[in-house]
């Protein structure tokens, strides 16, 4: 008996050095210290990068989740090239599992891209890995401002005050513009306005947000699709409509002097489907 019960003293002695007891606070601190280290890599997209889990999924608002390390490289990078583009975040709080191997960080952010400044807050959930760092899991954050932004005020414009300028390098020289709301080179919604001479056309392209055309006066004729087609195209003429989706490939002429009005989300870009076309690498 007495070397029965040596042996289970053995056996407990042994399962009690084998448990790990986590220090769940400092942890905590731990992983408060990452994300905040983390805070300081958004000017180094590979350091930025090493921050995030291989299988990680981001939120970003109004926006599709995006997952996949190369996915979140690409959309981050895209972001982070954008004219005055600056982000910034606090983080407020950590909590981790009595595990010690999962947690998560709450903060507050500030951004700043295309002139347009944003602040909010953010949900970050955090996994360690095999050899002992923090990743990033889940990362979601949503802004402060209201819906559709900051309310645009009250304006009014009589026909002779319209200012029309000479269009952007991406798109060909001939026409004319007149900004009668937003900024169209920022984020945001705007509207402009375009005359353009008979024979204007614009090759096969494509806008990152969706649009619509309300023509004033004069024929315009749009057609879908990469190649410019005159057969597919349809005309529309003074009170005509046309909507179309971001992303969607498209061309346009005009079929005799037009006046038409654009509305938008921004930035007002015009992405050519053949690189060649695009009147400002002329």
């Amino acid at each position: 008996m007495r070397q029965y019960l040596c042996v289970l003293g053995v056996v407990a002695l042994s399962t009690g050095g084998c448990a790990r007891s986590v220090d769940v606070e400092e942890q905590r601190m731990a992983l408060l210290e990452v994300d905040r280290q983390w805070a300081q890599s958004t000017k180094d997209l590979d350091l930025f990068m090493s921050f995030w889990a291989p299988d990680a999924t981001a939120y970003p608002p109004a926006m599709p989740a995006v997952s996949g390390a190369d996915a979140i490289r690409k959309t981050f990078g895209e972001m982070s090239s954008a004219p005055g583009f600056a982000l910034s975040w606090t983080p407020s709080k950590a909590e981790v599992a009595a595990t010690g191997d999962v947690g998560y960080t709450t903060g507050t952010y500030e951004m700043t891209m295309n002139g347009t400044k944003d602040s909010g807050k953010y949900v970050t959930v955090w996994r360690k890995q095999p050899e002992g760092t923090w990743k990033v899991v889940e990362d979601i954050f949503n802004t402060n401002l209201p819906p559709g932004g900051a309310p645009a005020p009250h304006a009014m414009v009589t026909a002779s005050a319209i200012k029309w300028v000479d269009p952007p390098p991406f798109l060909p020289p001939g026409a004319r513009v007149a900004v009668m709301s937003g900024d169209p080179m920022q984020a945001g919604p705007f509207v402009v306005r375009l005359q353009v001479p008979a024979g204007y056309r614009v090759a096969p392209h494509w806008h990152p947000n969706t649009e619509n055309i309300t023509v004033f006066s004069g024929t315009i004729a749009m057609g879908l699709g990469e190649t410019f087609d005159e057969s597919a195209l349809q005309d529309l003429s003074a009170g005509g409509f046309g909507l179309m989706p971001g992303e969607a490939r498209h061309y346009f002429l005009a079929r005799t002097a037009s006046t038409f009005q654009v509305h938008g989300i921004g930035p007002f870009t015009v992405n050519y489907v053949n690189p060649a076309d695009d009147p400002s690498r002329k």
